[in-house]
């Protein structure tokens, strides 16, 4: 947490802004603000507080749960971990739990919130050379079923804690992977190689489905964390432990696959060995 939609979901506010704050784009940078030295991962804390100021905001990225600001001359790339944030203000002192502060000359903050401290930021020149260990987007027309299929046929592991995998596919957590196997009636625990093209194609179908409700309802609130979300609302397995399957009314299970609680329904679920 936060995830693709989380992730994706700050990134239009950013681009487009609110009723409360304008668009980061076209935002010229005045000075920074390092407010937790592990932040930033690179560069040195010198040369972030020599290279940003001046550049200006051109757009905003997304790759996988990697948030990308692109400024004339670098790009700054953000990974939001267990609790990152990033917003807008016109706050002049630091919020509690603020680590990185970008502050433009129209004195507007973009502010980078993060309680646990487990948040990264990098500013590179080429983000491509960060990220190319990524996986595919599950969203790109490169990925169809057949080659998705392929892909899992590949592998000899328990198809949620690979989904989760960000070599694999990229953007995926344990939310939006129980809720699309559930979707696509997969129990959790199936080796992907034992998925017939038929399931490949219907997972990948349920993945993206999955992803684009929780984009339209602005991500999943369930903590601190995260807020303005209604996903979470909608959610059919995750932390639905002990409540009815809304499909066919038998109780909703939780085991463990990866160290991560994983929430499912045995009956719409079956496990099947190949």
């Amino acid at each position: 947490m936060p995830e693709l939609p989380e992730v994706e979901t700050i990134r239009r506010i950013l681009t487009t802004g609110t009723e409360e704050a304008p668009s980061i784009i076209g935002q010229c940078v005045r000075t920074t603000e390092l407010l937790w030295e592990r932040t930033l991962a690179y560069p040195s804390p010198e040369e972030f507080a020599r290279e940003l100021p001046g550049q200006q905001v051109l757009g905003l990225g997304r790759r996988g749960k990697f948030l990308i600001i692109k400024f004339s001359q670098d790009s700054l790339v953000f990974h939001l971990r267990m609790s990152g944030d990033l917003g807008m203000s016109l706050v002049s002192e630091p919020a509690r739990h603020d680590r990185l502060r970008v502050i433009f000359e129209s004195g507007w903050v973009l502010s980078f919130n993060d309680t646990r401290k487990f948040g990264r930021a990098w500013l590179v020149k080429d983000p491509e050379e960060l990220l190319e260990g990524l996986g595919p987007e599950p969203t790109s027309v490169e990925l169809d079923g057949g080659g998705f299929g392929r892909r899992l046929g590949q592998k000899n592991r328990q198809i949620k804690p690979l989904l989760m995998d960000q070599h694999f596919l990229s953007g995926l957590g344990n939310i939006y992977t129980d809720e699309a196997l559930f979707r696509a009636g997969i129990h959790p625990a199936r080796l992907s190689w034992s998925l017939s093209e038929g399931e490949a194609e219907r997972l990948l179908e349920a993945i993206r489905e999955t992803l684009e409700d929780g984009i339209r309802h602005n991500g999943s609130s369930i903590d601190w964390v995260y807020r303005g979300g209604n996903f979470q609302n909608y959610f059919r397995v995750y932390q639905q432990t002990g409540n009815a399957c809304p499909v066919c009314g038998q109780t909703i299970q939780k085991i463990v696959l990866g160290q991560r609680g994983t929430h499912f329904c045995e009956h719409c679920q079956p496990f099947k060995k190949g």
